[in-house]
């Protein structure tokens, strides 16, 4: 059995869309394949035969893994959360205290993370340094370039 993972509503949301579009238009298009491949005739020096199902294993494999997600998959529930403390799904503004840049990050489960949108994974090193810290704290983060400090100016949600 998997781990137990977290997700926010839309990304779970998302994750059975994702499912869903695996199962009504991949498989069917797939079978489809391996039925005009059939048609041609030998299938032991098939090559699109082949293709098609490996093709075909491939999506079953990530279809039974999306499965598996899904069913160790929870919600975060945000009424839990403590809105004053840096946590899942803050939305956290930091000052680089030695440059001076502001920057601001969505901490968010790993599997939404999207670090061009401003939204990283909880697990970063970044985000593991912020973890329980409150509005005026100062943090130094160990990360690969060497040692960062940051002020938290504010969390929201």
């Amino acid at each position: 059995m998997n781990a137990v993972k977290y997700f926010t509503k839309d990304g779970l949301q998302k994750l059975r869309d994702e499912l869903e579009r695996m199962k009504s238009v991949e498989r069917p298009s797939i079978s489809q394949l391996i039925a005009e491949a059939r048609e041609k005739g030998d299938l032991s020096e098939n090559a699109e035969y082949d293709a098609a199902k490996n093709e075909q294993a491939m999506l079953e494999l990530r279809i039974s893994k999306l499965e598996d997600t899904l069913s160790n998959a929870r919600i975060i529930d945000e009424s839990q959360i403590d809105e004053h403390k840096v946590s899942i799904l803050s939305l956290v503004k930091l000052r680089n205290l030695k440059s001076k840049g502001e920057a601001t990050y969505h901490l968010v489960p790993e599997n939404e993370s999207d670090i061009k949108s401003g939204k990283i994974s909880v697990n970063s090193p970044v985000a593991r340094g912020l973890l329980g810290k409150s509005v005026g704290d100062i943090v130094d983060i160990q990360v690969p370039a060497g040692v960062l400090s940051f002020e938290i100016i504010s969390i929201s949600r």
